[in-house]
């Protein structure tokens, strides 16, 4: 690490903003140093060979420092143009810590430092430069989806989709996708082989085509089981640890591999062919886990995911919508169409919502990236009575949304969930940013780091 800049600030008064590595990290401002991360959460949710050290504030390619004292906002950026991130694939660690009444800030890797009158301006001039200077271009309106993960979770069936079917058309809902989520297939890497009692996946997909509806599905690409048949075939393939879940450790996937790139464009490209044409990319993380530490590679490391993304955008045709999950941010700029801002609505903290919205801190603290970087995804509105915190995420996801979706079992919705539902849905999808009126009421004020 080098240091970039001293600033002379005030100790009661700084605060910065750090963006994590990807979409469930913690994101947000905070006062002081980052709080410590617990073990799965360095390995699930920080950058790989990137540890924080105690007493600093680490952003992953962004740290914006508000010195508390009346003076300029400062900005350290990445440089994202579109050309050099995926030849160099050099995502800076930013860092700062206190030293008496300064701020040394640190990096690994060259940033454009930038000054602003606040911290909105600040956010919302890093948001237009790496909109222009990796191509992001314009964005595609978003469909408003219904997904099976918050009723059915894993146990979800094919007649569970047909059922909601019904009710979207007997409530006159306007659902434009109805998307499969995780609990189809028979194991992470087995994509093709849906889970036995699922039902036939072909025949689902024309039976939402035949309703005027589009047939999305969700898809952990780039992670693999370590007890499932392709990493017992294939132990070459495999690199890095990716965590822990679904009762067995992760590995994510070498995406230099010819074998992986072939197998990865096999199993979307035929998924695309029964009629499927929005994919939800969760744990995304794990197809750039870097075999080292430094700045070499993880540099390696996010080429190889820049051309494993471009790879599937091009097995899933050129008119597909790609939502990201669990994915490094600045190394998915101009690759996605929507990204996931938040961890999950409420799956950690149990189905009635006891331990907050955990979500949410990083929801408004990314507000600035909608419309600019892609279209936020707030994750799914869940409207049921047995949701105890449904009218706080209501509210957020109404006033932080981009992507608009719900995920219940829509004939056990009361009425109050039924009019949020619709209420949810009838708001107009966007790809507009968000104005600065609502982003300094959200980003002004520290809220710390959650999420």
């Amino acid at each position: 690490m080098s240091e970039v800049d001293r600033l002379a600030i005030d100790p009661a008064g700084v605060r910065c903003y750090a963006e994590g590595w990807q979409s469930w990290s913690r994101t947000g401002w905070v006062r002081g140093a980052s709080p410590a991360l617990e073990p799965w959460e360095v390995t699930m949710r920080g950058r790989p060979g990137r540890p924080v050290p105690e007493g600093t504030v680490q952003g992953e390619g962004l740290l914006v420092v508000d010195p508390g004292d009346g003076s300029p906002v400062v900005a350290y950026a990445a440089d994202v143009e579109r050309e050099r991130l995926d030849r160099d694939g050099v995502v800076p660690s930013v860092r700062a810590r206190l030293e008496g009444a300064d701020l040394v800030v640190t990096s690994d890797a060259p940033v454009t430092r930038t000054e602003h009158p606040g911290p909105v301006p600040a956010l919302t001039a890093v948001g237009d430069r790496w909109h222009a200077a990796a191509g992001v271009g314009s964005l595609r309106p978003p469909p408003r989806v219904w997904c099976t993960w918050y009723r059915y979770f894993e146990q979800v069936r094919a007649s569970d989709v047909e059922e909601n079917l019904a009710a979207m058309d007997r409530l006159d809902l306007p659902v434009d996708v109805v998307q499969v989520d995780d609990g189809w297939s028979r194991g992470i890497g087995e994509w093709l082989s849906p889970t036995p009692g699922f039902g036939d996946l072909s025949r689902l997909v024309d039976r939402i085509r035949s309703s005027g509806r589009r047939a999305g599905i969700w898809l952990a690409p780039f992670v693999v089981g370590a007890d499932t048949e392709l990493a017992r075939q294939h132990p070459d393939w495999l690199t890095g640890d990716a965590g822990h879940n679904w009762g067995q450790q992760l590995r994510g996937l070498d995406l230099s591999s010819f074998g992986v790139r072939a197998h990865l464009h096999d199993v979307v490209a035929r998924l695309a062919s029964l009629g499927i044409d929005y994919f939800k990319l969760d744990f995304l993380y794990a197809g750039a886990l870097a075999t080292g530490d430094g700045v070499d590679a993880g540099a390696r490391a996010v080429r190889d995911y820049r051309s494993g993304m471009r790879l599937l955008r091009e097995a899933a045709g050129p008119d597909a919508y790609l939502l990201g999950s669990g994915a490094p941010l600045v190394p998915s700029l101009g690759l996605v169409d929507a990204m996931r801002v938040s961890p999950d609505t409420f799956h950690e903290g149990g189905e009635d919502g006891s331990r907050g919205l955990r979500g949410r801190p990083s929801l408004v603290a990314r507000a600035w990236q909608q419309g600019r970087l892609w279209t936020n995804d707030p994750d799914c509105l869940v409207a049921r009575p047995g949701y105890r915190l449904r009218e706080e995420w209501a509210q957020a996801v109404t006033a932080y949304g981009g992507l608009r979706s719900v995920s219940d079992r829509l004939d056990e919705l009361d009425e109050w969930g039924l009019a949020a539902t619709r209420q949810v849905l009838d708001a107009p999808s966007t790809t507009q940013s968000f104005d600065d009126a609502l982003l300094a009421t959200t980003l002004v004020e520290p809220a710390g780091v959650a999420g």
